[in-house]
């Protein structure tokens, strides 16, 4: 058991809200010690109505949930579990977990290792993981919006867009978690440095996070396109598709979309399609 497990988490609260509510009116910050899963909360609660922005942190979740409803389990401490809910009324949808994704590694990790250097690299795993080096699994991403449209629009680009309540799902390892049983080797904040904790992530994510979502409204996610390219952890390699086509991973478009290499030419894919992973002996 770790010491975190019996010493009280002190969450930098007070400071975030600090860096975020200008930019984000009526914004607000909720920890609770134990829930099923904070994006089943806040979805919950859009759907009752509660519609305004909110970080909502656990330091245990007990459904938490990652992609196709695979657990996200940890102990307290053990790992950052946070949603954030807003109105968000992009022009364009497409990419928005890349984005996210995009502006938590720069975060964690705001300068790329050196070649050659022992520290693991933060790269990202179409279309909503964070990898270290080695194909260990950092962090996972969950993107979920309410089933509703709400009533107010924002103009963009000559028309007029839906603004609908969207809820990002983050779950990171600051603790490597025990392997057995997943399909994915976790990885950890602590093996690019033993100071990280909850707390000190929390802070260093949430701020550019909400900056970054608002960008995105804006602007969508081709000027991210090169920022994540540089972290591509599928760059170049041989991935399978879930309907059993094999290709070449060749980066993202300007949508977000996959592009791979098949037999039969490139395809574009998309994350409500497939389910992605390099094959076994990739290199």
């Amino acid at each position: 058991m770790s010491d975190t497990q019996n010493t009280p988490i002190r969450w930098p609260a007070e400071a975030i809200w600090e860096a975020v509510e200008p930019q984000l009116p009526g914004f607000t910050i909720e920890v609770l010690p134990s829930i099923d899963s904070t994006n089943t909360e806040l979805m919950r609660r859009a759907r009752a109505g509660r519609q305004e922005p909110i970080l909502l942190v656990a330091e245990q979740q007990t459904a938490g949930r990652g992609r196709m409803g695979k657990p996200w389990r940890s102990e307290a401490g053990d790992s950052l579990l946070m949603s954030l809910g807003l109105p968000l009324a992009p022009a364009d949808w497409s990419g928005l977990s890349l984005a996210v994704g995009v502006s938590v590694a720069q975060s964690l990790q705001p300068q790329l290792p050196e070649a050659g250097s022992s520290t693991p690299t933060i790269g990202l795993k179409w279309p909503n993981d964070l990898w270290l080096t080695g194909d260990h699994k950092l962090a996972g991403i969950l993107v979920e919006t309410a089933s509703f449209v709400s009533a107010r629009t924002h103009a963009g680009d000559g028309q007029q867009q839906a603004e609908r309540y969207v809820v990002i799902g983050i779950g990171i390892n600051v603790r490597a978690p025990q392997a057995e049983g997943l399909s994915t080797i976790p990885g950890s904040l602590q093996m690019l440095d033993s100071r990280w904790d909850a707390p000190q992530a929390l802070q260093a994510v949430v701020p550019p996070l909400v900056a970054a979502i608002q960008a995105f409204a804006q602007q969508g996610f081709a000027p991210l396109q090169a920022a994540y390219a540089q972290r591509d952890a599928l760059a170049c390699r041989e991935v399978g598709l879930s309907d059993g086509t094999a290709g070449l991973a060749m980066g993202v478009g300007a949508d977000g979309a996959l592009r791979v290499q098949t037999a039969a030419g490139v395809v574009d894919v998309t994350s409500s399609e497939v389910s992605v992973r390099p094959k076994a002996g990739a290199a």
